[in-house]
């Protein structure tokens, strides 16, 4: 019986030594590897700038109502005496500058009324933006993203309406609008 036993010992040796020599075989390893490129595209910063201020020109009172200038810079009125002299009535426009054929959103803020500067009474007139991309005309609403073109460029058009009470207060009336882009 002790011979058995012997031969089995010796057999578990061969079998240990056999499977450390398999596990540690050349060309076989436990572990593997790989590599992978990182990259990056910065692309040119986003820009805006003011080119022309949105101006209604010069009118009365009227009747009251309404005087609107359009993103042409066409200027009407119901009820509002519109003056053929004095400031000539313009559209604002905002150049936008960046990477070609990138879209970004446009966000508006800043005043909604145009305060009297110089009656001195703090008088006011509701303001209505209106925007488009074309500067062909738009009388409504406001756009709030655009595509720049293979240049990188596009310009943004603002007209706006404003309320006017037939007791309006004579004097220079001022606000501001911001216009901010972003990539989208």
């Amino acid at each position: 019986m002790k011979k058995n036993k012997k031969h089995l010992y010796l057999n578990k040796n061969v079998f240990t030594a056999t499977l450390a020599c398999f596990l540690l075989a050349p060309g076989f390893t436990s572990a593997a590897d790989d590599s992978a490129t990182a990259s990056a595209n910065v692309i040119a910063p986003i820009q805006i700038t003011k080119t022309a201020d949105l101006a209604f020109g010069d009118f009365a009172p009227g009747l009251g109502g309404t005087v609107t200038v359009a993103t042409n810079g066409a200027r009407t009125a119901t009820g509002v005496i519109l003056s053929t002299g004095g400031t000539t009535p313009t559209a604002a426009r905002f150049d936008v500058v960046g990477q070609s054929n990138a879209t970004y959103s446009i966000t508006y803020s800043g005043d909604t009324q145009l305060t009297n500067t110089t009656g001195g009474g703090g008088e006011t007139m509701l303001l209505t933006r209106i925007s488009d991309l074309t500067g062909t005309g738009t009388i409504a609403g406001e756009v709030s993203s655009g595509t720049l073109g293979v240049t990188g460029t596009q310009s943004i058009y603002l007209g706006g309406s404003l309320v006017v009470a037939s007791t309006q207060a004579s004097g220079s009336y001022q606000g501001t609008i911001t216009v901010t882009v972003e990539y989208n």
